[in-house]
């Protein structure tokens, strides 16, 4: 899509994101099938408090919401049509679509994680220090695929790193944290709201995170993604979606507990105190600097650009798909509904 036809859509299509949901009673409700990118954590908890509440009833939607296997299966469920939305990593989209050229069969709507939550976790006791430079010949543990590995060539050119600063151990994500507390490996890669489990058995002190974001990498992580066809078809379901996930969002950020009790609702065996700790670091991620302005769900286009250059480089991707065919940004609820609360 060319730009300026691109951003000749946007009124049209903003008007239909501000419409007030309207649902005559009796009114059948539509049917729609949401896919998280991974297992039920606090990480999404404002997915479940929107179902918990009524907020996707309130807009005309009956949602599910499915747990996942990774941002690649996410696409993939949206792309063959077994889901209408899920959530995956923009990295990830950037790559399908670079591989599957052509018309765009899935586009994130709403950047949930503002920025991807990537780190590297290490312990000092094992000479891991405060910058990247201090993993020089050390073993990083992770997963065979995995975006924060495979991001890892972007924080390296940032830093003048060599990419092969040191060697990568290849562990499943269940093992990541026996194997650090074991001394298996000096670090290992993390989602940085993913790595409670591992705070949990060592002591924080012991231990140094290093951030991408600390590295100047600017990446956007995890979006709401949706098919192409739903947002070409029935938009205005897509919208009413999004204003009833970013309604729960704001009021997870304004106040967790409401949302920790929905999720632990659909999984009682979650730890509560660990769930919220979990969320401590996730909305540092979703609530980033940028959504100050632009508010919860939305992007910078020229950080996009460079993110689909970056990973285009580090993937070895022949292509790169357009800005605008990677992130649709019409169907965004009013910026004065994606401002979070103090």
């Amino acid at each position: 899509m060319q730009r300026r036809h691109f951003l000749a859509t946007l009124p049209a299509l903003g008007a239909c994101a501000a419409a007030p949901a309207v649902r005559a009673q009796g009114k059948a409700l539509t049917p729609l099938k949401f896919t998280l990118d991974y297992r039920i954590t606090s990480q999404t908890a404002p997915f479940l408090l929107a179902l918990q509440k009524g907020y996707y009833r309130d807009e005309g939607l009956d949602v599910s919401i499915d747990v996942g296997s990774g941002s690649v299966a996410s696409i993939t469920r949206v792309a063959s049509g077994a889901y209408q939305l899920g959530l995956g990593d923009i990295s990830a989209l950037i790559e399908f679509q670079a591989q599957n050229p052509g018309a765009a069969r899935v586009q994130a709507v709403y950047q949930y994680y503002n920025r991807a939550p990537f780190v590297i976790i290490g312990r000092k006791d094992r000479g891991v220090g405060a910058d990247f430079a201090s993993l020089q010949g050390k073993k990083v543990a992770a997963a065979a695929v995995e975006s924060t590995r495979r991001a890892w060539p972007i924080v390296a050119r940032r830093q003048h790193l060599p990419s092969d600063l040191f060697t990568w151990s290849t562990t499943e994500f269940s093992a990541r944290d026996n194997v650090v507390v074991r001394g298996d490996v000096d670090a290992a890669t993390y989602f940085h709201d993913s790595a409670v489990s591992l705070f949990a058995r060592m002591k924080p002190e012991e231990l140094s995170v290093l951030r991408y974001t600390d590295a100047g990498v600017q990446l956007y992580g995890n979006a709401i993604l949706a098919a192409s066809s739903l947002i070409a078809e029935r938009p205005e379901l897509v919208a009413a979606f999004l204003r009833a996930s970013n309604r729960a969002l704001v009021e997870t950020l304004a106040d967790p507990v409401p949302a920790l009790a929905a999720m632990r609702q659909r999984e009682p065996i979650l730890d509560e105190k660990l769930e919220l700790a979990r969320w401590a670091i996730t909305r540092q991620y979703v609530a980033g600097a940028d959504t100050r302005s632009h508010g919860l769900g939305d992007i910078q286009p020229q950080l996009l650009a460079q993110q689909i250059a970056d990973v285009a480089q580090a993937f070895a991707l022949k292509a790169q798909p357009p800005a605008d065919g990677v992130f649709h940004r019409g169907l965004l609820p009013p910026l004065a509904t994606r401002l979070a609360k103090a």
